[in-house]
């Protein structure tokens, strides 16, 4: 982000904070408080030991610049803070700040539960030239911009793998897929079965709740198909392209073999562990794990690499968007809420600091560029290339029940050996209008 809109969106908040400028609306006294007032500025997050790190230090440094204020950093787990969100929001009993992942904000935005960002701090046209298309997407809902994408939740596109055990198998390394079909070559070369017949070391490991979710969507969109019917509401997950993709995720277990379903999934040996476990070579994993697994695993020695298109021959997927700073409606303090928010999520500077101290992807498309970027996290350059391509998910209604109460459980269903494709396809779309109409 240029600099210079970074200095207009924090003048204007002066601004505002102050009651000053010409022509300014003068906000309500409860909105404007004396310099000697103390507030207190309630924040919401997921409990991620990386991102409460990086908040903490922002906090530090914004409570210092303005020592009136006080933040209250609260986080939960991720199913305590989806129930508490799900809950508080629509009561009106909420934090001033939230860091809420994108694929929540329209859902509460529609329903009057979050502030739009007002126009003297962002427009939608200017976070269009700011943030890419996906995790921009995330925050607004309707043609208006609702917060300030944290980071780029990708869930596609990379690869963790393992040089020993490539080197064990006599597989060059490092990889250099030029499409799917060598994927799937080295992962048969790369899958280790024991005298029992056991699957001890899965060649590549796809099996994961998110990756079957999120490689469905994009499988779909990779042949030129679209999952939306034409409601924009309803959707259309029984057709051709859907059929295909379900029979190439079954045909990698079933006809080659590399990877046992039974084994492997999100249930029993997860791709996160097993892989930092040395018991799968190639896992197809969100690029935030690797963060996550230097903390957990500090001895771990692992690469992550561009995987190829699964379906087509150019990249094209979805995201849920990601994390973004959001103000519920309710707060007392608004001038300062966004005035934090934008301190958070619009200085490139501090988003620089969080997308490197978290080891996320860029949701702004200056920080993805920057060198001190990829110096500090340099298994994002993976996927760095393939970020335009990724678009917003759009409104799925109830992502998480979409994705893992039931598209997860059918795809794995079928890949176990328990359901055709076209059955599988079928089950999916039914259950998910079904979802929909529910909601209405």
């Amino acid at each position: 982000m240029k600099k210079s809109l970074f200095v207009f969106v924090m003048a204007s908040l002066l601004l505002a904070a102050c009651g000053g400028g010409s022509g300014a609306t003068q906000p309500a006294a409860t909105d404007a408080p004396a310099a000697a007032e103390k507030i207190e500025i309630r924040f919401w997050g997921h409990q991620a030991p990386a991102f409460n790190e990086a908040n903490q230090a922002k906090f530090d440094e914004f409570m210092a610049q303005n020592p009136n204020v006080t933040i209250k950093y609260e986080t939960f787990p991720w199913d305590v803070f989806i129930q508490t969100i799900q809950t508080s929001l629509p009561a009106g009993n909420t934090a001033d700040v939230i860091l809420i992942p994108g694929g929540y904000t329209c859902r509460y935005a529609s329903g009057g539960q979050l502030l739009e960002v007002p126009a003297d701090v962002m427009t939608l046209a200017q976070a269009k030239e700011i943030f890419f298309d996906a995790p921009l997407g995330g925050q607004t809902c309707d043609g208006k911009l609702y917060g300030f994408p944290a980071e780029y939740n990708l869930e596609y596109g990379g690869a963790y793998v393992n040089p020993a055990l490539f080197e064990a198998a006599g597989v060059p390394y490092p990889p250099k897929w030029n499409n799917w079909d060598e994927v799937v070559a080295d992962a048969k070369k790369l899958t280790q079965v024991g005298s029992d017949g056991v699957m001890t070391v899965a060649g590549m490991h796809y099996t994961n709740s998110d990756q079957l979710f999120t490689y469905f969507l994009a499988g779909i969109l990779e042949q030129g198909g679209t999952y939306f019917a034409e409601d924009g509401k309803h959707f259309n997950f029984n057709s051709p392209e859907a059929v295909a993709t379900i029979q190439k995720l079954m045909d990698m277990a079933q006809k080659d073999g590399i990877v046992d379903p039974i084994i492997f999934n999100a249930d029993s040996e997860w791709v996160g562990d097993s892989f930092a476990q040395g018991h799968n070579a190639i896992g197809v994993l969100g690029s935030w794990y690797a963060g996550d697994a230097k903390l957990a695993y500090p001895d771990l020695v692992f690469d992550y690499v561009t995987l190829p298109p699964m379906m087509g021959s150019e990249h094209k997927f979805v995201s849920v968007g990601g994390w973004g700073y959001v103000v519920g409606k309710n707060t007392q303090h608004p001038d300062i809420a966004w005035k934090l928010a934008a301190f958070l999520g619009a200085d490139e500077a501090n988003v620089l600091f969080f997308n490197t101290k978290s080891a996320t992807i860029p949701g702004m498309k200056s920080v993805a560029a920057d060198p001190k970027y990829v110096e500090a996290v340099p298994f994002a350059a993976a996927v760095l290339p393939i970020l335009d391509a990724g678009a917003y998910q759009g409104n799925l209604t109830d992502p998480d029940q979409l994705a893992y109460e039931i598209v997860y459980p059918t795809i794995l269903d079928a890949i176990q050996g328990n359901l055709t494709a076209e059955e599988a396809a079928n089950n999916i779309h039914e259950a998910a209008n079904a979802m929909v109409d529910a909601a209405q």
